[in-house]
């Protein structure tokens, strides 16, 4: 019986890996990956369990190229200037690759047409964080602090055109605040940072989150519709009086022209990591929640996001 259920499940991967282009099959050589952000953050991590996972049903392995910095667009970027469709080449994109184009004077990318939308994975768990020794005890005294002393306050972020835009708009609801945008090449420069007292507060994804249960730093706020229940000491923004809900989800795209097959069998072995054991530990660690579409679906929120975000940089003059 355990012997038929493993040559079912071999069955499974062959199936899996086994489209044709031409006479060739694929894959028959490693797939890159890039993850626009240095190692050690959350989206570095995550990336690499799953990668691992999808490793293994398609047969050959699948290598992350960490590419940081240009506000995590190194990857859109990389596929659209000249790389083949063959399915060799993947890129993690997370939503500053939607706005950076639009804040541009000569984009080196257009979203809308250069890319071949896979699957999109999961998001993020986003938060204010201070050190615990700060002043500052909640949200509104940091904001108070800021009304009062402009310019005074220093935040880091994981790199331009990312956290700043939603910590800009904070500013503009909380009554034009003025902050000092501090940005760093990924998660673990910005959390080091505000270790060693460089800045005042950080906005981050969760990577956070052991610093703030050890009593090293306190968190103010979360971003998303509802409190992590291992955060639930934090209200969100809106229960802090900021209208404003941010959980970026992001997942893989490949250069445009890639072909269907091709893509469906990435598709494929990547949804089906997605509830590995393993992965599905990261996620709950980081409080990442998942938030798969496939192809299509991706595609659509895409076209969405990229319509209400540009309107929205141009609507607060965000500009390189």
């Amino acid at each position: 019986m355990a012997l038929g259920r493993r040559a079912a499940l071999g069955l499974g991967v062959a199936s899996i890996a086994a489209p044709a282009l031409g006479q060739a099959r694929y894959p028959d050589r490693p797939i890159r990956v890039i993850v626009p952000f240095p190692p050690g953050g959350t989206t570095d991590i995550q990336m690499r369990v799953l990668c691992e996972g999808a490793s293994r049903r398609l047969g050959q392995p699948v290598v992350i190229e960490n590419r940081p910095g240009a506000g995590g667009s190194m990857g859109a970027t990389a596929l659209a200037q000249g790389t083949r469709p063959d399915g060799y080449l993947l890129s993690v994109m997370p939503n500053s690759i939607f706005r950076i184009p639009v804040m541009m004077a000569r984009p080196t990318y257009d979203p809308m047409a250069d890319f071949t939308w896979v699957i999109r994975l999961v998001g993020y768990t986003f938060g204010i964080v201070v050190r615990a020794d700060s002043p500052f005890q909640t949200l509104a005294a940091l904001l108070d602090h800021a009304r009062a002393n402009p310019g005074k306050i220093t935040y880091g972020t994981p790199g331009v055109a990312t956290l700043d835009v939603t910590m800009e708009r904070i500013a503009q609801q909380a009554g034009g605040l003025r902050m000092v945008h501090v940005p760093f090449r990924g998660g673990a420069d910005n959390i080091q940072a505000l270790l060693a007292g460089q800045i005042d507060v950080s906005a981050e994804s969760s990577s956070w989150g052991e610093l703030v249960l050890d009593g090293r730093l306190r968190l103010l706020a979360t971003w998303g519709e509802a409190r992590p229940p291992r955060f639930a000491m934090a209200p969100t923004l809106r229960e802090a009086g900021i209208d404003i809900v941010n959980s970026s989800p992001y997942g893989l795209a490949a250069p445009r022209g890639l072909d269907p097959a091709v893509a469906q069998v990435l598709h494929d072995a990547f949804k089906a990591a997605l509830d590995d054991p393993p992965h599905l530990a990261v996620l709950e660690r980081y409080n990442m929640p998942m938030m798969y579409a496939d192809a299509d679906g991706y595609g659509r929120y895409a076209r969405e996001f990229y319509e209400e975000d540009s309107a929205m940089v141009r609507a607060m003059g965000l500009k390189f």
